[in-house]
């Protein structure tokens, strides 16, 4: 894991790519640097009275200018992801970061690979993207509708299958229906996305012999380990608390599937 630092970044640009969906890329001076696909970090609110942070996948790593791309969804009026959206070019904001365990990006060396993601669990699927090394890389994106973000970005990346709920683009329906539709198969899995998926992805993967790494950020909530949140039941006992239980945000948020039950 690599270490932490918190850091007032500076906002380079900021824009909204979809509905409730924004784009921010921020200045930093050490955390781009050391952040690795799969990991994340947290965002400090200047409403004091918002206490914890927000978690916000890794996007993009721009190691050479010291620069991170988020792509977050505002989750309501008011909030701390609300607040960010109104941020604006050489505004500041607090981080902290890089956290959690990212993605084993070597493990994909000579093999066909899945590079999964559905709804705002796509961002972070496009660094490791970009950075992965394998025989052949089939990227499967899973959206509600039309609003295909990255999309652009993820054709320069590798090959992009896409899936809408309402058909409107690509196959009609998930990401494991993409995967039937076009005959697709994989030696690795690598996603990130709302828990069915990935509970639907851990099954799939077992039930064929597929080594499977699961992002389960989705669940995260302060990203620091204090609130508890984020608990998820594991097959090993955790060796702080002695029960059957891991915190995303610490332990993860990147575990190996059959390591986690959803």
């Amino acid at each position: 894991m690599s270490e932490k630092t918190r850091e007032i970044c500076t906002i380079v640009s900021q824009e909204s790519i979809g509905a409730g969906i924004y784009s921010m890329w921020i200045q930093t001076d050490k955390i781009a640097v050391d952040a690795k696909p799969g990991q994340f970090v947290s965002l400090y609110t200047n409403d004091k009275s918002k206490i914890l942070p927000r978690p916000i996948s890794l996007c993009e790593i721009d190691k050479a200018n010291k620069r991170l791309h988020l792509v977050y969804r505002v989750t309501g009026p008011g909030t701390g992801t609300d607040e960010f959206s109104k941020l604006k070019a050489g505004d500041t904001i607090p981080v902290l970061g890089p956290l959690g365990n990212g993605f084993p990006v070597e493990k994909a060396q000579g093999k066909n690979v899945f590079l999964m993601g559905g709804g705002i669990g796509v961002p972070p699927i496009l660094e490791l993207a970009k950075q992965m090394k394998c025989e052949k890389k089939q990227i499967v994106a899973g959206y509600r509708d039309c609003h295909t973000f990255l999309r652009e970005e993820f054709e320069t990346a590798g090959t992009l299958y896409i899936a809408t709920e309402d058909g409107s683009v690509g196959t009609k329906g998930n990401v494991m229906d993409a995967i039937r539709e076009n005959d697709l198969n994989a030696d690795i899995i690598y996603a990130c996305g709302p828990t069915p998926m990935l509970r639907a992805l851990k099954s799939y993967a077992e039930e064929n012999g597929i080594e499977c790494y699961l992002s389960l950020e989705e669940r995260m909530a302060c990203g620091i380990g204090a609130c508890l949140a984020c608990v998820c039941k594991s097959k090993e006992k955790d060796h702080h608390s002695n029960v059957n239980n891991k915190r995303i945000c610490k332990d993860g948020p990147v575990f190996l599937s059959t390591e986690v039950e959803l």
